[in-house]
């Protein structure tokens, strides 16, 4: 199958495919007659597996040192849950980061609720912002 069949089946973009391929995670062969890259059922199976961990959280690095573990030969288990757990601390920090965020927000926009729009003057932007405190 040609790029954009590929690309179709596996729901990505046909730029994906050859990006892909470009960093050489995806191995078509190349129709001598036209030059046209030829993908196998493998290669679609790659793409998906390269789909769902990008959809986990998963660096290119990684799926490439998971892909190469897998090729000779190793079970990538281990390393899959190491960064699964690592990626699963992060995402608990950007939360909590958020909720915080969040919170400031809310304080912020009651604060400003009634509050007169101010001129700028001097060496004032905004003072809705610059009134804050504790931010």
């Amino acid at each position: 199958m040609r790029v954009n069949e590929l690309a179709t089946r596996a729901g990505v973009t046909a730029d994906t495919v050859r990006y892909y391929t470009r960093i050489g995670l995806l191995h078509p062969t190349k129709n001598c007659e036209n030059g046209y890259k030829n993908y196998k059922t493998e290669d679609e199976k790659r793409l998906n597996f390269i789909r769902k961990s990008r959809q986990l959280g998963f660096t290119i690095n990684e799926i490439k040192e998971i892909v190469n573990l897998s090729s000779s030969g190793k079970s990538p288990c281990c390393r899959v849950r190491e960064i699964v757990k690592m990626r699963l601390s992060e995402a608990e920090k950007a939360i909590e980061e958020m909720k915080q965020l969040h919170a400031r927000m809310q304080r912020a926009a009651k604060t400003w609720e009634d509050m007169p729009d101010g001129q700028p003057s001097g060496d004032s932007v905004c003072s809705l912002i610059e009134m804050l405190e504790g931010v």
